[in-house]
């Protein structure tokens, strides 16, 4: 597609943004030509140049880092100027308090006729007894954050703090003076802090060997851009900076229920260079990413401060960028100088967050010691499982055949009996499961308000019409149940969803970030019961995956998820305001993996009366190009929910199993499947033959027809376009 073509579906396809359109107008711009950039699912190697040779020294990666920032300041924060020679400064007042703090307020001008302006506030603290020189440390922050530097100087730091947030921000005034330079807000406010550096340069108390930046949310973007382009700050703090700060757009995008590029460009349009919306749906082609602007900061500390439930946030995204850059700093010889901080909660802070983040500091400046270990929550070593699990597979055992081949399957009864070896298959694939008891359910272990709440779906977050009720189920998991208002008491069973989400850590089933309403509440204001639940590794239950290979090393995730799914519906049919023989599943991205598994172990029970797979996974045979889609890779290796798979990456035509093999268990019941045009993850073309193969067990049923796939001009998100489409189809069954 050449890149008129491309901008003209962007535009048919996103949402409308005039600031987009006005700078596309002034400007001129087509977006790349996608086919001649390289395909890289994954996050790109930090150690492989832009020659393609290994880097292999300290000395490359620095050679390397200037590449690295000028394809950032095209697509992401954009061009700006160099440091001003005319910096002046204005005391505006100064007094020292009465435990001899000294308080400065101070106005910065420079730039061409003197027109930019920015204003600062120091706390310089009494020299501490037995110091053998009178300077400290420097922790620099935004105005936003002043109270942190109150904890600051307690601590015996120098605290600079400036006018470069949203609370106060005098980088208007960088833009005016500025004319000719396209960058933007959050690199203006980057800036900003390189010239309170170069005021410190003449502050005696600062140590200008020991300077410390941090911010929250929007200033912690900033605060890693000014680390990636001012070598004088000495160690960052990146809190909670989310998509655009530490999380990548690959691994945190509208298809995680995530802040993705189309979401954050819309509705923070300064933040991010328009170039970036190019490149939405399309973010395996981007030439840069955050986990870039993390490996910038190497050697130098740097420390990830992440909430777990924050829904601008991926507790996954971010293992994913630690896990890239820590390379780096393994190669520069200071791998402890990369850490993940894991906070409970949402998006806020308290005094114990920012004590370590003081720790922290103390540590790197040689004033204490305290521990940061490396903590990784999702599983993601395939090598090290197959050795502790002891798991061996001996691949030329198995049959080699095509997509479609199931031999001498001319008949229902010919399937049917395939179906039994299937079964065996999948379960085999899925791993040794445990035992496993019924539960019959209760309100013992429901989810408290104040969790629900932090997690998204808090009554607060129910709408008019809807009513939720809590159930706990299966090993002791808690589900939500949507109706709607009255239907529970009204004695007339309701057509039943089951809800199987995305790949969503922060919230689970609750798709916080999201364009129009949530899919639970819209199919039960349509009239359905709506049962929902985390599945593990996700929402409330993201702790309990980090040590689940070591608890059950020859079982998978992807087992527990099913056999959760399973328990789900034990609970939905025994409710007696939901009609058992209605119930119906609905998987986006990940839940699509945990349904048709669910449908192909169902067997003779039948329990779900048809399958939605929204943007579900591509057939396994053919999605082997791990660059272009991450490939079947991602389901073994990447995330370890399948890990048995991944022994089959050389042979992938000896899979036991494949899509369409589970798509065709769900035959004669009714499956929609939808593969958007522009999902990067499972395009139409690696969906498609798994869809057609399936369809021919349909035609053995007769009903080729109850196997429907809608191919949307769309990109990978489950937005109101696409939940319509599942609406409808919901209805007409």
């Amino acid at each position: 597609m050449n890149p008129r073509a491309t901008l003209d579906q962007l535009r048919r396809v996103l949402p409308d943004c005039p600031s987009w359109d006005a700078w596309l107008a002034q400007s001129g711009e087509l977006p790349p030509d996608f086919d001649q950039l390289p395909s890289r699912a994954r996050l790109p190697d930090l150690l492989t140049g832009d020659d393609g040779a290994t880097i292999t020294t300290p000395a490359a990666w620095q050679a390397q880092r200037e590449g690295i920032r000028e394809r950032l300041k095209h697509w992401v924060v954009g061009q700006f100027p160099p440091a001003p020679d005319n910096l002046r400064a204005e005391v505006l007042s100064e007094h020292v308090d009465e435990g001899g703090t000294a308080q400065r307020e101070v106005r910065l001008t420079f730039g061409p006729e003197g027109r930019a302006t920015l204003r600062l506030w120091l706390f310089i603290p009494p020299a501490r007894a037995g110091d053998a020189i009178e300077r400290a440390p420097v922790f620099l922050t935004q105005v936003t954050h002043r109270d942190w530097a109150l904890i600051a100087v307690r601590r015996g730091y120098l605290a600079c703090v400036y006018a470069a947030a949203d609370s106060a921000d005098d980088t208007d005034t960088f833009a005016a003076a500025y004319p000719g330079y396209d960058w933007t807000r959050l690199m203006r406010r980057a800036w900003a802090a390189s010239r309170c550096i170069d005021y410190l340069e003449t502050v005696p108390q600062a140590a200008m060997s020991q300077i410390a930046i941090t911010g929250h949310s929007r200033n912690g973007k900033q605060s890693l851009m000014a680390t990636a382009f001012d070598e004088r700050i000495s160690l960052v703090i990146s809190s909670s900076s989310g998509a655009g700060g530490v999380l990548s757009a690959r691994d945190f995008s509208e298809q995680q229920f995530g802040e993705g590029i189309e979401l954050i460009t819309r509705r923070f349009p300064e933040w991010f260079h328009p170039r970036l919306r190019f490149f939405v749906g399309r973010e395996d082609k981007l030439p840069v990413d955050m986990h870039d602007m993390v490996a910038l900061a190497a050697p130098r500390p740097c420390l990830l401060s992440i909430a777990l439930n924050d829904a601008v946030e991926s507790s996954w995204a971010i293992q994913q960028t630690y896990l890239a850059a820590q390379k780096v700093y393994d190669l520069c010889g200071v791998p402890d100088r990369l850490r993940i901080l894991w906070r409970p909660g949402s998006h806020e802070t308290w005094t114990t967050i920012i004590e370590r983040y003081l720790d922290w500091c103390d540590t790197h400046f040689g004033r204490a010691s305290y521990r940061f270990p490396e903590r990784l929550l999702h599983p993601h070593d395939w090598e090290g499982w197959r050795a502790s699990s002891r798991t061996q597979v001996s691949v030329g055992e198995f049959p080699t055949r095509a997509l479609s081949s199931r031999t001498g399957v001319a008949t229902v009864a010919d399937w049917e009996r395939e179906r039994v070896a299937l079964h065996t298959q999948v379960a085999w694939m899925l791993g040794d499961a445990p035992p496993h008891l019924t539960s019959a359910g209760g309100d013992y272990g429901e989810e408290p308000p104040h969790i629900a709440a932090t997690i998204g779906r808090g009554e607060a977050s129910v709408p008019a019409g809807i009513e939720k009720q809590q159930v706990v189920f299966g090993e002791y998991v808690c589900g939500d149940i949507y109706t709607p208002a009255g239907a529970r008491q009204a004695g007339r069973p309701l057509p039943a969803v089951l809800w199987l989400h995305p790949w969503s850590p922060a919230n689970g089933y609750a798709a916080l970030y999201r364009r129009g309403e949530q899919a639970q509440h819209i199919l039960a204001r349509a009239g359905f019961a709506v049962f929902c639940f985390d599945q593990i590794g996700f929402g409330r239950r993201i702790e309990e995956a980090e040590y689940f290979y070591q608890r059950h090393p020859r079982w998978s995730l992807l087992g527990k998820c099913v056999r959760d799914a399973g328990a789900a519906l034990d609970i939905m049919a025994r409710l007696p305001y939901i009609d058992s023989a209605r119930i119906v599943g609905l998987g986006y991205g990940l839940g699509s993996l945990v349904g048709l598994h669910l449908g192909a172990l169902e067997m003779t029970q039948g329990r779900l009366a048809g399958f939605a797979s929204v943007c579900g996974p591509a057939a396994f045979r053919l999605d082997t190009d791990a660059t272009r889609t991450g490939g079947m890779q991602r389901w073994s290796r990447d995330t370890l929910l399948l890990p048995k798979l991944g022994f089959f990456d050389a042979q992938p035509d000896s899979i036991p199993y494949d899509v369409s093999d589970l798509l065709a268990c769900f035959a004669p019941r009714p499956v929609l499947v939808v593969s958007p045009q522009m999902d990067r993850e499972a395009p139409p073309d690696l969906v498609t033959p798994a869809v057609d193969a399936a369809r021919n067990v349909y035609a053995l049923h007769g009903v080729a027809d109850r196997l429907t796939h809608l191919i949307p001009e769309d990109y990978n998100h489950f937005g109101p376009s696409q939940q319509a489409l599942v609406l409808e189809w919901l209805k007409q069954l």
